[in-house]
């Protein structure tokens, strides 16, 4: 099948986040690629939030993959751009359904058996982590900035926005904990086929940027490291992950 500009780029989000949270990068990556750009929540977040989310990444990977199945934009084949968790999900679709995926953007993912454990998430957000369903909403949004992001986390209205798109759709305890369950039980099988962008930050306090290079070199694939921003680079400097993003998918063409 031959890739052209009509071919969809899905955006696919982390650990109980949903489609909104992309912030200012959707506008800015559509400026800067003719492609359709697409986002879905998947089961238990965002717009499916009153679902059963699963505690596996390939029921997960199913309810967004069934989703761009319905929708007009699809022709086929998809440029799958996902972070975190969301990178996970977008592995284990390019590996079992390899027709439809024509690239994979991984930002700040990982996979076992590549990286360790204390690794994939470091060993000292742990007891923030494990608190993380229990604490009250603000307080569970305000601790979810200081993990993921360093220069957002200077924007006052950035928690208030966050704490309102809770309110709209709330995740529900036991789906953050199964998609914990989920990601942590997530195994690399085999490399993908198609081609493969990997992108990390080095100051990223959630997750080693080692789990980044490692997935680099398993999947032979070009990697682009940020020099400042934390784990959620797409709020820290949407303005260079648009960029990175977009130049990839040109290559393609």
């Amino acid at each position: 099948m031959v890739l052209s500009q009509n071919t969809p780029v899905l955006l696919l989000r982390g650990l109980s986040r949903e489609q909104r949270h992309w912030g200012r990068l959707r506008p800015v990556l559509s400026s800067a690629l003719p492609n359709p750009l697409l986002s879905f929540d998947y089961a238990g977040c965002g717009e499916l939030y009153q679902q059963h989310s699963a505690a596996d990444i390939a029921l997960l990977r199913q309810s967004v993959r069934q989703q761009l199945q319905q929708s007009s934009a699809f022709t086929g084949q998809v440029h799958l751009v996902a972070l975190s968790l969301g990178g996970m999900l977008a592995l284990d679709w390019a590996i079992q359904y390899p027709q439809e995926v024509a690239s994979v953007v991984l930002i700040n993912s990982s996979a076992r058996p590549l990286s360790p454990f204390y690794q994939r998430l470091r060993w000292r957000n742990y007891p923030a982590l494990l608190a993380l369903p229990w604490l009250s909403l603000p307080l569970r949004e305000q601790l979810i900035l200081q993990l993921t992001c360093h220069k957002a986390r200077q924007d006052p209205q950035l928690v208030k926005c966050w704490i309102g798109y809770q309110q709209q759709r709330p995740v529900s305890r036991a789906n953050m904990l199964r998609q914990l369950w989920a990601a942590a039980r997530f195994r690399l099988s085999a490399p993908p086929v198609c081609p493969s962008l990997v992108l990390s930050s080095a100051a990223d306090s959630l997750v080693n940027p080692g789990c980044s290079l490692a997935l680099a070199r398993y999947l032979r694939a070009e990697h682009q490291q940020h020099s400042w921003a934390g784990h959620d680079i797409a709020l820290d400097d949407p303005d260079w992950l648009a960029a990175q993003i977009a130049g990839f998918i040109q290559r393609q063409v």
